[in-house]
């Protein structure tokens, strides 16, 4: 369930990932080898708060085909 802090809606990790389609564990591998940087609001415990625009960056990143696997021809 989303959170409301100041008037900004706040989504966690779970939260996130199941909007975008991924596990939180692809999530976690992402950040930490790069792949999709990290989140950089956290609550008081430390968890990650994704805005509305960090849910678009992750579905966006979710989506993207990524071409590097095609084989040339």
């Amino acid at each position: 369930m989303p959170i409301n802090i100041n008037g900004i809606t706040y989504y966690r990790t779970a939260e996130a990932c199941r909007a975008a389609g991924i596990s939180k564990n692809t999530f976690l591998r992402w950040a930490k080898e790069g792949k999709f940087s990290d989140i950089q609001r956290k609550d008081r415990r430390g968890w990650r708060l994704f805005t509305e625009n960090d849910m678009d960056r992750l579905k966006n990143e979710v989506n993207r085909i990524d071409n590097s696997q095609i084989p040339n021809k």
